[in-house]
């Protein structure tokens, strides 16, 4: 008989109330799993790397439970039998009732001589930016192509590192959207994230182009610009009408020339050091897999806590990823209030999708079923876990800065390229990034630190992901440790000590959700 193996050396058990296991490598049929000194478990199948199996029977009608928590209910499971869509049902109980006298403690935050710094460009009116750009804003598709070439050409041939050390270049947002109607709600979020783009503390100066005969025109984000107050300090602008001027090449040669003349002044910011109560760090996963919320996502969560207790912003979006356990954040929350605004997020958002035909159950995709998240409980459980274990202080509309500091959930999609510009929208200064199969997108204006779950993946993709938490998975580092890890990356990355390989690649990519705002 095939002598028994201890189970931490095959597989991951994240809580002691866990009815499974996740295996940490492929585990064949047959094979002999040591659960203690008195319990020894034979595999009914294979398992794959990033699935789990049943530590013990699981009777039909039976909660099934990881991280704690249920992930489905059991058709009928045997132990040491592969946990499979088939013996699984996605069906969890959903908590609503919040007790009118919720409260949670503030985070423990830290004595100001351990809180960390970093260089960033403290701004006149106060934020602080970790970039500084020249940023070309369309209002729409229409002229999405002239503001591409616009800053292309400005940063061959007029900006270089030598001359403007300062400012870190030159870069558009072209996008899809803008031309044609998609309703007020639609035009509002697109005009809102245009201006928080603009409006960032990563941006020095801007050149903003229309065609002229758009829905999302230039004087439409006038008036967006002017709704939400103006910019935060007097940046140099330019206004550029593509038909106005005369078409494409007259267009691009005016903003070209803009862009030479407010150079000087942009560069004149200079970075000094600030405190990491700055850092407004935007969390994201994406081509996730089992193994991102045992590895790469809580140990993001622990340095997400960090900046908390440094007194900086956490912002987590997302929304159909909080589905099955959106409890657990309003649980988390401040007061009840708080707690009802993120039950509210998630009801609004299974009802939108449902217009669509859709429900938040059909989110995990094919390759995150493949890596192990067989529904969207599991994937949310895992993916929560980025935001740490501090209170959760408020809810955000997409691309709208939040209400104050510490940990928020911004109303968002999952899709990473809308996603991601919502939360630079809401002021994140830094962005990490975690993923389990690989993903590559970065920003425009904002750094995406790549955070892998595992090693395979971060070996493969190298030149990709700048930092992996597979070091969980093998057991040479701990949660905290590697959480300790990413938090002085992200200080280096603020500081462009370092730059996120997304930066590197050119990695730019830019859209804007298309869903109506639920104006929390």
């Amino acid at each position: 008989m095939e002598q028994a193996v201890p189970i931490a050396s095959r597989a991951v058990v994240v809580e002691e109330s866990d009815s499974v296991a996740v295996a940490r490598v492929p585990l064949d049929e047959g094979e002999r799993i040591e659960l203690d000194d008195a319990r020894v478990l034979t595999l009914l199948g294979p398992v794959a790397a990033g699935h789990r199996f049943a530590l013990g029977t699981l009777a039909a009608g039976e909660l099934v439970r990881q991280y704690g928590e249920p992930i489905g209910t059991s058709r009928g499971i045997a132990a040491g039998e592969p946990v499979t869509a088939e013996n699984l049902s996605n069906d969890v109980p959903l908590v609503r009732e919040v007790p009118d006298d919720l409260t949670n403690e503030p985070p423990e935050y830290l004595p100001p001589e351990q809180v960390a710094s970093f260089e960033g460009f403290r701004r006149p009116d106060g934020r602080v930016g970790t970039r500084n750009f020249v940023l070309v804003v369309p209002t729409s598709m229409c002229a999405s192509h002239e503001a591409q070439r616009m800053a292309l050409t400005a940063e061959l041939t007029r900006w270089n590192a030598t001359d403007h050390p300062h400012v870190d270049g030159v870069v558009a947002i072209p996008h899809n959207k803008g031309c044609g109607s998609a309703g007020q709600a639609g035009q509002e979020l697109l005009l809102r994230t245009l201006a928080a783009y603009a409006d960032h503390p990563n941006v020095g100066g801007v050149v903003f182009i229309d065609l002229g005969c758009e829905m999302a025109s230039m004087a439409k984000l006038r008036h967006s610009i002017a709704s939400r107050g103006g910019f935060g300090w007097d940046k140099p602008v330019e206004w550029i009408g593509i038909q106005e001027a005369g078409g494409t090449q007259p267009a691009i040669e005016r903003g070209v020339a803009a862009i030479e003349a407010m150079l000087p002044s942009v560069g004149e910011a200079r970075r000094s050091s600030v405190s990491a109560s700055e850092l407004v760090l935007g969390v994201k996963c994406g081509g996730s897999d089992g193994f991102s919320g045992i590895s790469a996502n809580p140990a993001l969560g622990r340095a997400s806590d960090r900046i908390v207790r440094s007194r900086g912003t956490v912002l987590i979006t997302e929304v159909p990823e909080f589905s099955g356990a959106e409890h657990l954040f309003a649980l988390r929350a401040r007061d009840a209030t708080v707690a009802r605004e993120v039950l509210a997020l998630v009801d609004w958002y299974r009802e939108h999708a449902a217009t669509f035909g859709g429900t938040l159950g059909d989110n995990p995709s094919p390759g995150n079923v493949a890596g192990g998240l067989l529904n969207i409980t599991i994937k949310s459980l895992g993916a929560m876990a980025k935001a740490g274990r501090t209170r959760v202080e408020g809810v955000c509309d997409y691309s709208r800065a939040p209400s104050g500091r510490g940990l928020h959930l911004m109303e968002g999609p999952g899709y990473d390229q809308e996603s991601t510009p919502g939360l630079v929208g809401a002021g994140a200064n830094v962005v990490v990034f975690t993923t389990g199969r690989g993903t590559t997108i970065g920003n425009a204006i904002c750094p995406v630190v790549k955070l892998a779950s595992n090693t395979t993946v971060f070996e493969r993709m190298s030149g990709d992901l700048d930092l992996s938490a597979g070091s969980v998975l093998d057991g040479t580092e701990t949660l905290d440790e590697a959480g300790g890890r990413i938090f002085d990356h992200v200080l280096r990355v603020a500081s462009k000590h370092e730059l996120a390989l997304a930066e590197v690649n050119g990695h730019r990519e830019f859209q804007v959700w298309g869903g109506e705002s639920v104006s929390l």
